[in-house]
């Protein structure tokens, strides 16, 4: 039996590998502690759950969904952006629900590029850019993201042939995995680019809902000209705790949203009716529910922030996102640094190298555990004294 050449080109799913590297050491009777996988550990609210247990005895619910998703579904979501971002965007013709953000992530590439093609894809970056690329034959090119340059894209490096050639452009802020953040004239410049060079610009903003101390990252589709250019890609999932329910959508340019559509017409049957329906119900409840997430991540990244600096670590305070981004001492990889992490301490993170180059020398530590364990595994952490690379 023979397999395609892409599974080749596969490098394991981080996440795939942390699971299994965690469930061992369970196995084994370690007290693990992780700090790995971005998987929110705080329940859904109460009223989604119970809107979805109506809704799952409803019949209609019980049938196919249609790809495109329920009209009153995006109608919440154009209702929920006009709300948060003050963005109009018309349900029919600039909305797509999504089997949660990844699956639109993962299709989009199927609608812009061809064997041949060029992605500008971010490093380091979630994978799935890249991986998309990859299935679609096209060719990633990196746009390196350094702390030198606050975690962005430096436009200025990128070839003009390259540039010239390149069908699209993968951007994300807050950033994963580095927490970093985007200005208005962080967006103005990646627009102006995009504009100049006809590439479509993929925004992924599955952070846009955990800010800190007041702050509110912005959405892309604020920016003048975003719609001209581009399309959004959001998520229920750390907003509402809805990780396992997959929930998502794809905003912006009509005719992307379209040619999106087509793929996942294709290849998926859309989300189910009474997830949809627990969907609105989260995007036009009350949300309080969001700011309570926000205070208790707050607490955590303080508590771990506190934890790095007293083992020496540098890192920097995040204004966003759920995750600490961490500059490991100078002699490990940090692959080596995060196993020895797991060797000494039952503690689990990933190596920024699963990121890309470009991560290379650095930790991510996820606030998705509970404070019980936060707090274990900052004592420990404290207590460790590394050791000699």
């Amino acid at each position: 039996m023979e397999f395609s050449k892409r599974l080749g080109k596969l490098a394991p799913y981080p996440f795939v590998e942390i699971s299994r590297i965690i469930a061992e050491k369970k196995a084994a009777g370690a007290d693990v502690v992780t700090f790995g996988i971005g998987d929110p550990d705080i329940p859904t609210p109460d009223p989604i759950i119970e809107r979805l247990l109506s809704a799952s005895k409803h019949e209609p619910n019980h049938r196919y969904p249609e790809t495109d998703g329920l009209p009153e579904f995006r109608k919440a979501i154009a209702d929920w952006y006009k709300g948060r971002f003050d963005v109009q965007l018309n349900p029919d013709t600039e909305v797509l629900p999504l089997i949660g953000a990844k699956e639109g992530i993962g299709h989009a590439a199927f609608c812009f590029l061809d064997p041949g093609d060029i992605a500008l894809i971010p490093d380091p970056a979630y994978p799935v850019y890249g991986v998309g690329t990859m299935f679609a034959g096209a060719e990633s090119y990196t746009m390196p993201l350094t702390e030198a340059n606050n975690w962005l894209p430096d436009y200025s490096a990128i070839p003009t042939n390259v540039a010239d050639k390149a069908k699209i452009m993968w951007l994300n802020y807050p950033n994963n995995p580095t927490s970093a953040i985007a200005t208005e004239d962080d967006f103005k410049e990646a627009i102006s680019f995009c504009k100049k060079h006809n590439i479509a610009l993929l925004h992924d903003a599955a952070y846009s809902e955990v800010g800190y101390e007041g702050y509110k990252p912005l959405s892309f589709m604020e920016i003048p000209g975003a719609k001209e250019v581009g399309i959004e890609f959001h998520s229920l999932s750390k907003t509402y705790n809805m990780t396992g329910w997959r929930s998502g959508m794809a905003v912006g340019n009509a005719e992307m949203i379209k040619a999106l559509f087509q793929i996942k017409a294709n290849l998926d049957s859309g989300i189910p009716q009474a997830v949809q329906e627990m969907s609105m119900q989260a995007l036009l409840d009350d949300q309080t529910c969001v700011q309570t997430n926000i205070d208790i991540y707050q607490a955590r990244r303080d508590r771990v922030i506190t934890a790095l600096t007293r083992m020496g670590l540098e890192v920097a305070v995040p204004k966003a996102s759920l995750y600490i981004w961490a500059h490991i001492p100078d002699g490990f990889t940090s692959a080596d640094f995060a196993a020895r992490l797991l060797a000494d301490n039952d503690i689990v993170v990933t190596p920024g190298s699963s990121y890309g180059e470009y991560g290379e020398g650095y930790i991510r530590l996820s606030l998705t555990t509970p404070d019980e364990q936060v707090e274990k595994g900052c004592i420990r952490l404290e207590n460790w004294k590394i050791p000699a690379p």
